[in-house]
């Protein structure tokens, strides 16, 4: 294929997964926004109220970038994990990777999507929060290349999940039983200095510690640990997933009977 083609191939699978949950914005970007608000009232503004400033902000416009960061990785993580394995399911899948399009087309095009997915359900619960809480971007730039960079790294580990999963219940398990621990043991609402040498140490484990820190220097310009490891950190994950991903899809493994 030459570069118009796989241009073509690329934006053909990208539209799809945009059109995927767009048509369907109800389900998938209202019912995370609405979750995020009632965690801003509840943790926000009921009993956030009663805790003093946290790193220098008050509670509520402390714990809004990891509200942010923890629906931008749910989110792109869902897109993808679902996207792919109903593709597999159907057969699609396996029709694509014996076409002429390159695998690692395919695997732009599929987390394109998950990342398309994750910064618009972002996007919609940062307008939310600005009822909740007062932000002012420190530095843009981090900002953004860190959700974006964060949003590709789940929609890799989605895919991954996708190709291994053997039923829809075994799309289910890792955000059950890893995505949900992680996320709420990275930092969302608390800050890390706060815990006991042990735990703190422990917390340096997990690596969405390190994306929701680099969010939160990125609109707070605080965080628990230096941004440049928070980049280090995503990037790594990236190559690692990103490599394995396409080593599944090149070996056809959990995509061709």
């Amino acid at each position: 294929m030459n570069a118009q083609q796989q241009w073509t191939a690329y934006t053909t699978i990208l539209v799809k997964e945009v059109l995927r949950f767009s048509r369907i914005w109800v389900q998938t970007i209202i019912p995370p926004v609405i979750t995020t608000a009632l965690y801003f009232v509840i943790f926000g503004n009921l009993i956030g109220s009663q805790i003093s400033d946290m790193g220098g902000h008050s509670y509520i416009n402390f714990i809004t970038p990891g509200l942010i960061m923890m629906t931008v990785i749910t989110n792109s993580y869902a897109n993808v994990v679902s996207s792919f394995y109903g593709s597999k399911f159907q057969g699609n899948i396996a029709e694509m990777l014996v076409s002429p399009t390159p695998n690692w087309i395919i695997l732009a095009g599929f987390i394109s999507g998950g990342v398309a997915r994750g910064l618009a359900v972002g996007l919609a619960v940062t307008l939310v929060s600005l009822f909740f809480s007062s932000l002012n971007v420190q530095h843009i730039f981090v900002t953004f290349t860190i959700v974006l960079l964060t949003s590709m790294l789940f929609s890799l580990a989605g895919l991954i999940n996708a190709v291994y999963a053997k039923s829809f219940d075994d799309i289910t398990i890792v955000p059950t039983f890893v995505l949900t621990p992680l996320t709420y043991l990275g930092g969302i609402f608390y800050s890390i200095a706060m815990l006991p040498p042990f735990w703190q140490n422990a917390s340096l484990l997990n690596p969405v510690l390190y994306m929701v820190n680099g969010f939160r220097y990125g609109i707070l310009g605080t965080s628990d640990m230096s941004i440049w490891v928070s980049y280090a950190v995503i990037v790594a994950f990236i190559l690692l997933l990103g490599g394995f991903s396409l080593h599944l899809l090149n070996k056809g493994i959990g995509t061709r009977s």
